[in-house]
């Protein structure tokens, strides 16, 4: 009679120590911030100092090295210095009567052409979608003199429509819209051909609604180029009172009274409707352009 022996009991294995994923990734999270920390102030520095230096005299500004605070007082009567030496109040409601109108405009257009591209069936769509998109290769500044000698011979000269007229429709508008609508689902538009909506009551009523955060960053965008434009109301303007603020911040430059903390006041006067257009768009921005990326 054979016995057989017990199965020797298997030792258990060693576990590892767990280690906190928590305590692993604190340094790189430490390390990120410590980065993106010198990141934003090498950023806000220029923002910084442009306002500090509004308020600073000639003695502040022209030191060596800079004067990184009013060291000799604060000067705040650069800014009426700059108000009396230019038309400013004129070129700022100029400037936001110019960012208006190129902003609305390209909006309009951009959602009428962006909706013909994809809802409407179109002969040879994708190569005419390619011939739109193709503008956006050509300069401005190939085109600005017969753009000149258009509004001449109409008399727009010194008038906001002139200012405004070529800047009316934008190839990325449309692309940006475009990408936002192909990401709407066609089964709302096939229910709402079939309860009886047009192209103009779905564009207006379900579609543009829907695509708020795309039509956002177009405005966002489309309100800052407008705002920066310098060369072409330059051009489209001589009296100083029709002119935009940026050109009136040369002109603060270029005046026998020239101070950098005066001219640093025009700056800052027009920074200022910019970066809060930023600060509380932002979010806007990276909504709308990332509409429409993943699917």
């Amino acid at each position: 009679m054979t016995t057989t022996s017990p199965k020797a009991a298997t030792p258990p294995k060693a576990t590892a120590p767990k280690t906190s994923r928590r305590s692993s990734s604190k340094p790189s999270h430490i390390g990120s911030y410590l980065i993106l920390g010198v990141l934003f102030l090498i950023v806000l520095f220029p923002v910084y100092y442009g306002l500090v230096g509004s308020f600073m005299g000639e003695r502040d500004t022209n030191s060596f090295p800079p004067a990184l605070w009013p060291k000799n007082g604060v000067h705040p009567d650069n800014y009426s210095k700059a108000l009396d030496i230019i038309p400013l109040g004129n070129q700022y409601l100029t400037s936001v009567l110019q960012t208006i109108g190129i902003t609305l405009g390209q909006m309009v257009t951009s959602a009428l052409a962006a909706y013909a591209f994809v809802f409407l069936n179109l002969r040879w769509r994708a190569f005419w979608f390619g011939v739109f998109l193709s503008t956006m290769m050509i300069p401005f500044e190939s085109i600005i003199i017969p753009n000149y000698l258009l509004i001449s011979q109409w008399g727009l000269k010194d008038t906001i429509a002139g200012l405004t007229l070529p800047f009316l429709a934008t190839g990325f508008g449309t692309f940006l819209l475009r990408q936002s609508f192909l990401s709407f689902p066609m089964e709302l538009r096939d229910a709402a051909r079939v309860d009886g909506a047009g192209h103009f009551r779905f564009l207006f009523s379900i579609l543009l609604p829907l695509s708020r955060p795309s039509l956002a960053a177009l405005g966002i965008w489309s309100a800052l180029s407008a705002w920066n434009m310098y060369f072409w109301p330059l051009l489209a303007t001589e009296d100083p009172k029709h002119q935009t603020i940026q050109i009136g911040i040369s002109q603060l430059q270029s005046s026998d009274s020239d101070s950098p903390g005066m001219v640093l006041a025009g700056v800052m006067l027009a920074l200022f409707p910019t970066l809060l257009l930023v600060i509380f768009g932002q979010r806007f921005i990276v909504r709308g352009l990332t509409t429409g990326a993943v699917k």
